[in-house]
């Protein structure tokens, strides 16, 4: 076995969306890191096929969504709990849709940005085992080549998949439980003269997901003459998910479709899946971290599986680039678990139901009539919605439970550094208590909170993390030594 390498300050196994886009937050704070990965290349392939409103705002808070919108096939004004359709025009968000865009080409922009930061992608190495200790962590990669090199860093964060090297190597449990129901997922080629390059986005719709005991068939346009089949029916049940998908079975789901027939002219890739449903025990042991599918796994409904592994990395990257910089408060990192894996199991929930609902079952098909008459309340439904976009999301914070924008983040701002903001009046107490932590939260004049009197600590995931006024400038520096750390003292240098 080689020599121990030289070190990296945080290793990411795993070069999918979450973990490109923790890398791209690690690269942003200046923290030396590397990204392994077992493929040797991109597959151009994608599971997902969606950004919610949520991780819009995430992107658009680095600046980062106009160019990922820009490569994306359409904008989706709708989202939907089990087919049933949600309306994303009633949220507080500046992006009350979903960005139509294939998992592959977010995968490419984030990816094609960690070059600016010097942070590599090396492919065709996986991590195949670890140890910590209190300093850092050891682990072991197998390379193309077949030859084991080991990589010492200081932390290990595990963006693996469901089926986590780095979960099973630290011994984490990943209770939950076995699917139950069979699909399969299509990318196939038909022979249609009248499919073109061009998606028309009126052709993004709602799937129907109606419970019938012939099974679930459902086509989107991809583009370039590609389309994605979801199919579930009697034929795709008790086979193994490593069974590959036969064209009599995109054909017979072709064949349920409704309108003229379909002939099927390739298939370009498919792959089984389950409605498997576990999640970690803990996000955290030590210097070993778990993000995205590592951390938990559930069926694709509502396409909420992107979206929360990439606001795993944007919630942990911040954090560990504070830890790995040596200016992070005590227990700065432990917050990582204890504000994503409630948020974790409250997806793995409603997927369950999604999945219930879509039974052709009598007792669910009632349920889901009731549901379906519940979800034409506007409140209702933009409640249901708020919980599938991701803008509900609000973490428990010190200070008073009551305040309407505590723990929630504040849509609309911009955090191009990386790093907090306090938006307050220039002339108040609390703009000037700031003073000690410029190196880590930009001062910001005025905004809305500002012009009612109201001051506001945003930490830079755009979560608030403390609102106040002018007499509360004590309660500002013991939120800024909460969330940021001591402050500098003279001659401290100014943080990226």
């Amino acid at each position: 076995m080689a020599a121990v390498a030289a070190e990296v300050e945080v290793l990411i196994a795993g070069a999918g969306p979450t973990g490109l886009l923790l890398a791209n937050e690690l690269g942003l704070a200046g923290v030396g890191t590397a990204v392994v990965e077992r493929l040797p290349h991109r597959t151009g392939q994608s599971k997902a096929l969606n950004l919610q409103p949520r991780t819009a705002e995430v992107l658009d808070c680095r600046g980062w969504l106009e160019p990922v919108a820009g490569r994306s096939l359409a904008l989706l004004p709708a989202g939907h709990f089990a087919g049933l359709p949600l309306h994303y025009g009633a949220l507080d968000t500046a992006f009350p849709h979903q960005v139509g865009i294939p998992q592959a080409r977010v995968e490419e922009f984030l990816e094609d940005r960690l070059a600016g930061f010097g942070v590599p992608v090396l492919r065709g190495r996986e991590v195949t085992s670890f140890r910590q200790d209190r300093d850092g962590v050891t682990a072991t990669l197998l390379g193309p080549d077949g030859a084991e090199r080991t990589v010492r860093a200081g932390y290990l964060v595990g963006a693996d998949g469901g089926h986590s090297t780095v979960r099973r190597v630290l011994g984490v449990p990943f209770p939950g439980r076995d699917g139950r129901i069979g699909m399969a997922v299509a990318d196939v080629e038909l022979a249609d003269p009248a499919a073109g390059a061009e998606v028309p986005a009126e052709s993004w719709r709602l799937p129907d997901l109606t419970p019938d005991p012939a099974g679930l068939a459902f086509l989107l346009p991809l583009g370039d003459g590609v389309h994605r089949l979801i199919l579930g029916g009697p034929e795709q049940q008790g086979v193994a998910r490593d069974v590959p998908v036969s064209g009599d079975e995109v054909r017979a789901a072709l064949a349920r479709l409704p309108g003229p027939p379909r002939e099927l002219r390739a298939v370009r890739w498919a792959s089984r899946f389950t409605d498997t449903s576990r999640q970690a025990e803990r996000y955290a042991e030590g210097r070993v971290l778990l993000a995205g599918d590592a951390a938990h796994v559930h069926a694709p409904a509502g396409g909420q599986g992107l979206n929360l592994g990439m606001q795993d990395a944007f919630n942990l990257g911040w954090k560990l680039a504070a830890v790995a910089g040596g200016r992070a408060p005590e227990g700065l990192l432990a917050t990582y678990h204890a504000e994503r894996h409630p948020v974790g199991a409250r997806v793995l929930a409603n997927t369950r139901a999604q999945v219930a609902l879509t039974l052709p079952d009598p007792d669910a098909v009632a349920v889901r009539e009731l549901l379906a008459e519940l979800l034409t309340a506007p409140e209702a439904n933009r409640q249901v919605a708020a919980m599938i976009a991701g803008t509900d999301i609000r973490y428990p914070m010190p200070g008073a439970p009551d305040h309407p924008l505590l723990g929630a983040r504040l849509p609309g701002l911009r955090l191009p550094s990386g790093r907090g903001a306090l938006l307050a009046a220039g002339t108040s107490a609390v703009a000037t208590a700031v003073e000690g932590w410029t190196d880590r939260v930009d001062r910001r004049e005025g905004g809305a909170a500002a012009e009612a009197g109201e001051a506001l600590l945003v930490r830079p995931d755009g979560h608030v993390s403390w609102a106040g006024r002018d007499e509360d400038a004590e309660g500002l520096r013991a939120a800024l030594s909460r969330w940021f750390g001591a402050p500098r003292g003279p001659g401290t240098r100014r943080q990226r």
